[in-house]
Formats: C-alpha cells, sequence, structure tokens
C-alpha cells in the first residue's frame, strides 16, 4: 500500500535546453502544451497545477526540490490525490535537447489504486509523450 511506482517519458525537442527550460518553467504556460492542465506558482517554491475540466479534475499541489536550469527540475507531490516526485530533466543533444519527464507516485486509492496501475501507467505515458511532443511544437515555431 505504501509503495511508489514509476513512469516516464522522452522526446526530442528541436529547442536549445534554455529555451526549453524556460518553457517547461512558465508554469502559466504549461496549458499550452500540457493535456488538460493549467498551473500557477502560489509562492517561490511551490506551483498549484488542476488537470480536467472543472468539476472533473483534480489539484496537484507541489514544492519545488531542485531547480538547476537548464537541465533540472525536481517536484515533491504534496497533494491529496498525488503524492510522490516527479522530475523534468533536459539535456543538449544534437539537433535541440533531450527532454525527460520521470514520475514516482504513491498511486491513491490504496490497494485498489495499486491494482489499477498498469492501466494507469500506460494513460500517464502516453499522455506525457503527448504534451511533450505538443511542447516541441510550439517550441519549432
Amino acid at each position: 500500500m505504501g509503495e511508489y511506482v514509476y513512469a516516464a517519458a522522452a522526446v526530442h525537442v528541436p529547442a536549445p535546453p534554455e529555451q526549453v527550460f524556460a518553457l517547461v518553467t512558465d508554469w502559466p504556460r504549461q496549458r499550452e502544451w500540457m493535456f488538460m492542465t493549467s498551473a500557477r506558482q502560489v509562492a517561490e517554491d511551490r506551483i498549484e497545477a488542476y488537470t480536467g475540466i472543472r468539476p472533473f479534475g483534480f489539484l496537484d499541489v507541489m514544492t519545488i526540490t531542485a531547480w538547476d536550469p537548464p537541465s533540472l527540475v525536481r517536484m515533491r507531490h504534496i497533494g491529496r490525490l498525488v503524492r510522490g516526485e516527479g522530475v523534468i530533466r533536459v539535456q543538449a543533444c544534437e539537433g535541440g535537447s533531450r527532454v525527460i519527464w520521470g514520475e514516482r507516485l504513491r498511486p491513491p486509492f490504496g490497494v485498489l489504486g495499486r491494482a489499477l496501475w498498469p492501466l494507469a501507467r500506460l494513460l500517464t505515458v502516453m499522455l506525457a509523450r503527448h504534451s511533450l511532443r505538443k511542447l516541441g511544437r510550439l517550441l519549432s515555431r
């Protein structure tokens, strides 16, 4: 019940790491590329992101635990539903950057959440890839 699960996705983005990191961490602009999510910075180290279409969604409250532009932002999910850690890494590579999004989470809903994790993981990875590809399209304009 207290075990963590992991999901990650990575894509190539045709832009330099500085440009990628700037857009990834421009919290209000996340609605432009992150699937059904709007985010805002509520304190120096605190982000709130709402995913879904109100009233069907959830609030993801995060604390920034590591900040190393232009290569890394690490978050701790501290909300009621989403708990765990997330990281976005940006690495320079030929033709732009490689963006890696990883999540180490404690599934909500106890045993049921763990039982449903294989399906939830598949959906999480698909949506993360979709969002990162959309980020790439924004940066290639």
